[in-house]
């Protein structure tokens, strides 16, 4: 991050901002709203948080997007013995947040839970590694925040990372001709897929919000499948010195956590913003992402346009809807400056995606 004259810090969305000539005053919106939300929270729930435990918010208001008609999903990960008062205290800050108006998580049991450490990092690909487990894990990984008590969200960030890099045999035996952490990697993706998959088997199971999800899940569903690409490249992208990642033995653990760990800090927007400072990258590609994702959370920030989204019925006049058709435009502007980002103008990341994101 780069400072101004006035030695203030400038975000990379700040920055390509400069670049274009550009300013986008729904993404700045939401983040305010995000960070505002974020600590009425952690004071709303300074007493609420039990001994290894962290209570962790994910979706709209992790990643700095969060409006007014968001929901909040949170779970309380539990890093420790299991105990009768966890339940307890699930329902209390369920009735904390309830009170206090935040809008309650989707029904399908993801959030506004418990979540215990163990599964999501020993069940990485097993048979009792769940859709539900497996969407708490990524999530955690790319788009998740402690709200007040930080240490059990740390410690099993770390742990979760740790496993996944020592696990990865081609890290530490393959040519290392690249750094890429394929055992991560796979697991985005496939998370990635499991999301389209399950948005077609809700649109036959509860039809209703059907538009809403839709343009969720080209919008910012792709958004955080997005920034796992980005993670999973940033060694080739962001950390060229390879010395820096040589142990004794060859390629250091330690250093490939700590690297990543640092990664996932960066909101998806922000690590998007980072590889459009390229300077192979054109502004007008920058322009067509930001722009489009703009214009995404301005849907999602307009109440009346929101709720007509999420009513909208499964039909075939579906696609008449001005609002629909509005928000499928910014999908289809969004997706094709992701084209032109890696398959256009960027040898490395062309290389990168076609070698690792493909097959």
């Amino acid at each position: 991050m780069t400072r101004d004259e006035g030695g203030a810090p400038r975000s990379a969305i700040e920055r390509i901002g400069e670049k274009v000539g550009r300013s986008w005053p729904s993404i700045e919106a939401a983040a305010r709203l995000s960070a505002e939300t974020r600590a009425r929270l952690a004071a709303l729930l300074r007493e609420q948080i039990p001994c290894d435990t962290s209570a962790v918010v994910f979706g709209s208001l992790a990643r700095g997007e969060y409006t007014t008609g968001s929901d909040l999903d949170w779970t309380l990960l539990i890093d420790g013995q299991a105990d009768e008062g966890h339940f307890s205290q699930v329902q209390a800050i369920t009735k904390i947040l309830r009170e206090a108006k935040f809008h309650e998580p989707g029904p399908t049991g993801v959030f506004g839970n418990v979540a215990f450490s163990h599964p999501i990092l020993h069940q990485i690909g097993g048979q009792e590694d769940t859709n539900k487990n497996t969407t708490q894990r990524i999530l955690l990984l790319l788009e998740s925040l402690a709200i007040g008590k930080p240490d059990a969200h740390e410690r099993v960030l770390r742990l979760v990372l740790s496993r996944y890099v020592e696990d990865d045999r081609g890290l530490h035996y393959g040519s290392k001709r690249e750094i890429i952490p394929m055992f991560l990697l796979n697991d985005i993706v496939r998370y990635w897929r499991t999301v389209a998959v399950d948005f077609v088997y809700k649109q036959r199971e509860r039809s209703s919000g059907w538009a809403l999800r839709n343009a969720k899940l080209r919008m910012s569903r792709k958004l955080i499948f997005l920034s796992g690409l980005i993670t999973c490249f940033s060694f080739e992208l962001f950390g060229k010195d390879r010395a820096t990642w040589a142990g004794e033995g060859g390629i250091s653990t330690p250093s490939l956590v700590r690297f990543l760990r640092e990664r996932i800090r960066v909101t998806p927007l922000e690590s998007l913003a980072e590889v459009l400072l390229r300077p192979s990258i054109s502004a007008e590609t920058a322009r067509m992402l930001f722009d489009s994702y703009d214009a995404f959370l301005a849907v999602l920030s307009n109440e009346e346009e929101r709720d007509r989204l999420k009513r909208l019925p499964l039909d075939e006049h579906l696609g008449n809807d001005p609002t629909f058709k509005r928000v499928r435009d910014i999908a289809r502007a969004f997706q094709d400056g992701l084209n032109r980002l890696f398959f256009k103008e960027d040898d490395e990341l062309s290389e990168l995606i076609q070698r690792y994101g493909v097959f």
